[in-house]
This record gives structure tokens, sequence and C-alpha cells, in this order.
């Protein structure tokens, strides 16, 4: 058994991630009406909120969330969105808005080197699904990005 840093997070079903001992849960706007917050909280849970707009960033601001996630950055095949890609330029706003007190999470249509490109914006962190999942080899798409993100720099 090797030891890992690694923080899971549950997305959407926030009783499972409770159930489970999970570090967190990721919930959309949509999620927000049927969560009980004071649940999750309680268990100990971070929780991860997705916005898309200024309103649901002052949404998700109001519950106090462990992060922000801003998406998609780029064009996704891995879920249905009826947003446009948000880019760099709403990226660097919102980095700008938040100025360090709540970490924020580019998501959406990211490969390694749009990861890289992100962290360079000073973003503090990526969610890949594409990338990872339909790579030939996920361990090292895994190793290379984290590799790359704590040698690339800001």
């Amino acid at each position: 058994h090797q030891h890992s840093d690694i923080q899971f997070f549950v997305n959407d079903h926030w009783r499972m991630a409770i159930d489970n001992g999970a570090y967190g849960v990721h919930l959309g706007q949509e999620d927000l009406h049927d969560a009980d917050l004071l649940e999750i909280e309680n268990a100990g849970l971070r929780l991860g909120i997705s916005t898309h707009s200024y309103w649901e960033l002052a949404r998700a601001l109001a519950v106090n969330p462990s992060y922000i996630a801003l998406g998609p950055i780029f064009e996704t095949d891995s879920k249905q969105m009826p947003w446009q890609p948000q880019g760099f330029d709403r990226l660097a706003e919102w980095i700008r808005l938040l100025d360090g007190h709540t970490p924020l999470v580019a998501i959406g249509g990211i490969d390694l080197p749009r990861a890289i490109a992100l962290h360079k914006t000073g973003v503090g962190s990526v969610a890949m699904i594409s990338a990872i999942t339909k790579a030939t080899d996920y361990q090292k798409v895994t190793h290379d990005l984290l590799t790359l993100w704590r040698h690339s720099a800001n």
C-alpha cells in the first residue's frame, strides 16, 4: 500500500461522500437546492461549487465554499453545457475577484498543454476528465501533469 496525498471529492452525491468518508463534495448550482449544506459541514467535508456567471459566483460565495470552480474554460465533450467557454479573460477576472480568499479551480476542456498555460495564470487547480480517462496511458498523463504543474512558473 502506497501513501497518497490525494484529497478525494465526490461529484454531486453529497450523501455518498459523507457515508464513504470522502474528503469533500463538489456540487453544481442545480445541486445546491437539494443538498443539506449543514450536514455536509457537520461531517467535516470540504465543499466545492461550480460557477458559470457572476450571479452563480455570488451565490456560491454566500455559502463559504472550500473552493470555487469556473467552467467550462474551453469547449468540452465530457458534459453538455449551456454555457459558452469562459476562456482566459474570464478566468483572470475570477482570480482577481476572489483575490486569494477562496481557491479557484479551472474546469472544462483541459488537456496537458492547456493545464500548464492555466497554471501560469495563477489559478490554484485544474480539473481534468477526458485528458486522463481517454488517455492510452492515464498513469503517464497523470504523472506528467503533476510533474509539469509542480515545476511550471507562475
